[in-house]
């Protein structure tokens, strides 16, 4: 048996990691800026996340939801400190896509209303409705389009109102920096009127933080700058550092009932022991504070550069546009100077480091980035 051949792949294999580096198979290192998409909060094989992840595996790996399992309380307790949403209660799942899909399911259950407004160029997944509420029409089946879903422009209030005056919606769902579009930031003030837009018309705001959150903006979540307070927020990549694991923050206002929702291996007692050891880390280390320092030297450093055209995001989630081809320079960037990034779009390099990454790898950055730019 082959492998269903959907991944483009560059013709390198990291086998161990370290820190902000991973290694291939002949041993060259490579500064990882990218992170598995957002995925290393704190880098790989962290002493403390590696040490509770074993000690978890050699006491019990895995039990269902039908017993207690006390790690998913501690979890939910130590997050809701951690990020400010103590009130809320938490839905673990396996992954952002079934964060999203969970939380557009509970909105509509509360308000018995179907209809979702999304915005163009959002990504929030490859499940069915997650899918459905993505603006990429390559990635969308037959079986996934649905009239259910509607589109407007990011940042356009006007439009927003006049979709959710139409009536029939039960969610409007936002990423809190749109990621996969290239580091396409709602404004602050957008956000402030999207919250006051929804309160009024009875519909709930979801805030997909899954690559916005975790600390990589500076603040726990991106939609935290605009002093807003979403009714659900979904999260995953940067919570357990690798391991398959994602969430929904649920507000008080919402309602409980045995089956509403459910998972096998969401919430599983590994996912817990390395959601735990993140927030340690998080906090031990002081990694927000970090994302927020260097974020900002690695964005005023690349605003200096004369032939960027744009370069967007806050903190450690940068979006640099270019003139010509981002996969070239990518290649380049690779392959030339051992460094990982990401993309976005034809023009679009993205950056998304562990949260702990330091000035020296970001120097490294800067000074092959500029040296391939100016050529």
């Amino acid at each position: 048996m082959n492998l269903f051949d959907v991944y483009p792949l560059y013709p390198v294999e990291p086998v161990r990691g370290c820190g902000s580096y991973v290694y291939d198979v002949e041993g060259q290192e490579y500064l990882d800026l990218y992170g598995g998409h957002a995925v290393i909060s704190i880098g790989h094989a962290h002493p403390h996340y590696v040490e509770a992840i074993s000690k978890q595996v050699a006491a019990l790996g895995f039990y269902s939801n039908s017993v207690e399992n006390s790690l998913q309380r501690e979890f939910a307790e130590r997050l809701g400190k951690a990020c400010g949403y103590e009130d809320y209660r938490l839905f673990l799942c396996n992954s952002g896509a079934e964060a999203n899909e969970n939380a557009i399911k509970l909105a509509s259950f509360q308000s018995g209303k179907e209809k979702v407004l999304a915005f163009s160029r959002a990504f929030h997944g490859r499940t069915s409705g997650a899918v459905a509420a993505t603006d990429n029409p390559k990635i969308v089946s037959p079986f996934n389009r649905t009239k259910n879903v509607e589109f407007v422009a990011l940042n356009d209030l006007e439009a927003v109102e006049a979709k959710l005056a139409e009536g029939g919606f039960c969610a409007v769902l936002i990423e809190g920096i749109q990621g996969v579009a290239g580091i396409q930031c709602p404004t602050d003030e957008f956000l402030r009127g999207l919250r006051e837009v929804t309160t009024r018309y009875g519909v709930t705001l979801i805030l997909d933080e899954i690559q916005s959150g975790y600390g990589r903006t500076g603040k726990f979540f991106a939609h935290q700058w605009a002093g807003i307070r979403p009714d659900m927020i979904t999260v995953a990549k940067g919570i357990a550092n690798g391991f398959p694991m994602g969430g929904v923050l649920i507000g008080p206002q919402f309602e409980a009932w045995y089956g509403m929702l459910g998972t096998t291996f969401g919430g599983n007692h590994l996912a817990c022991a390395a959601g735990l050891a993140v927030l340690d880390v998080i906090e031990n280390e002081k990694l927000i504070e970090n994302a927020n320092e260097v974020g900002e030297y690695l964005l005023a450093e690349l605003r200096k550069m004369p032939r960027l055209k744009e370069v967007r995001g806050r903190g450690l989630m940068i979006g640099i546009e270019i003139e010509g081809s981002a996969a070239e320079l990518r290649r380049r960037l690779l392959f030339e100077k051992h460094i990982f990034t990401g993309g976005a779009g034809a023009t679009t390099v993205r950056l998304l480091p562990a949260l702990g990454v330091g000035r020296k790898e970001a120097d490294r950055f800067l000074a092959a980035f500029a040296e391939l730019i100016n050529e």
